[in-house]
C-alpha cells in the first residue's frame, strides 16, 4: 500500500520514461510533488524501493528502473487500469536509433526483438561456462541499445543488492571489453562463467559480488575474459 505521495512520484517517473526515455531529475520531482526540498524526494525514492516499485541502478547518474505498478487505478487515465511494460534506463548508454513513438498504457510495444537464451549464469560460485543457444525470448526494443544481444537465466544470490535475483533473466550486450564498476558475464579459465561486477586493481581484476556473504574474487587479467555487459532484466512475478 502506497502513500498519496509515493503513488504520485511512482506515477510520474513512470510518465517521464515513457515520454523521454530519460528519468526525471530530482528538481524535477520536486517540483512536480510541490516538495520544499529534495530531502523529501529521496524519502520517497528509498520508501519505494524498500517495497519493490523502483530500483537505483548503481554508479549511474539519475538512473531508475520502475520494478513493477500498484494494482490500484491511475487517476491520470481516466480509470483505466495501467498496463506495466519494464524498461531499464541506464543514463547515457547506446540507445537505439529512432526511440518509439508515444504510446497508450494499454498498447503494447511493437515489433519486440527475438534474444537468444544461452543457458544459464551462476551469481554465486562461478559455474560452467555458457550453454549453447537454448530458446528465445522477445525483448521491447527499448531495452536494447546498439549491438548483438543475448539473454541468461540467473542462479544464485550473490548480486541481490544490485537487484538482481535468483530465477531473473539478465539481458546481455556482446562485447569483449568493459569498464570498472560494471556488471558482466565473465569467463574465469574460459571454463566457468560469473556474473559480477568488474574492478581493476592494478595489474589484477576483481570479480566483485553484490551480496556480503560472498567474497571478491582477485585474478590476474589473463584468466578472465569478459563475454558481455548487463544492459537489462526481466522478472517473473
Amino acid at each position: 500500500m502506497l502513500t498519496r505521495k509515493q503513488h504520485e512520484l511512482l506515477m510520474f517517473i513512470h510518465e517521464r520514461m515513457k515520454e523521454s526515455g530519460i528519468p526525471p531529475s530530482f528538481d524535477e520531482m520536486k517540483d512536480a510533488l510541490d516538495l520544499a526540498s529534495k530531502s523529501g524526494i529521496h524519502r520517497l525514492i528509498t520508501a519505494l524501493e524498500e517495497r519493490g516499485f523502483i530500483r537505483r541502478l548503481p554508479n549511474r547518474a539519475r538512473a531508475l528502473e520502475v520494478v513493477k505498478l500498484p494494482d490500484s487505478m491511475n487517476p491520470s487515465l481516466g480509470g483505466r487500469k495501467v498496463r506495466f511494460e519494464p524498461s531499464v534506463i541506464e543514463g547515457n548508454l547506446g540507445k537505439v536509433a529512432s526511440p518509439p513513438s508515444r504510446i497508450s498504457a494499454t498498447e503494447d510495444y511493437v515489433r519486440p526483438i527475438s534474444i537468444p537464451v544461452m543457458g544459464r549464469i551462476a551469481a554465486g560460485t562461478p559455474i560452467e561456462a555458457i550453454q549453447t543457444h537454448s530458446h528465445t525470448i522477445m525483448v521491447p526494443p527499448e531495452m536494447l541499445g546498439a549491438g548483438e544481444h543475448f539473454a541468461l537465466e540467473v542462479r544464485g544470490d550473490s548480486m541481490i543488492d544490485a537487484g538482481i535475483f535468483d530465477g531473473d533473466t539478465v539481458l546481455i550486450k556482446k562485447q569483449d571489453a568493459a569498464s570498472t564498476g560494471e556488471i558482466i558475464v565473465a569467463l574465469v579459465d574460459d571454463e566457468e562463467a560469473t556474473l559480477k561486477r568488474l574492478r581493476r586493481k592494478g595489474n589484477t581484476v576483481a570479480l566483485e559480488a553484490a551480496n556480503p556473504a560472498y567474497e571478491t574474487r582477485i585474478f590476474p587479467p589473463d584468466r578472465v575474459k569478459v563475454q558481455g555487459r548487463l544492459v537489462g532484466l526481466l522478472r517473473k512475478y
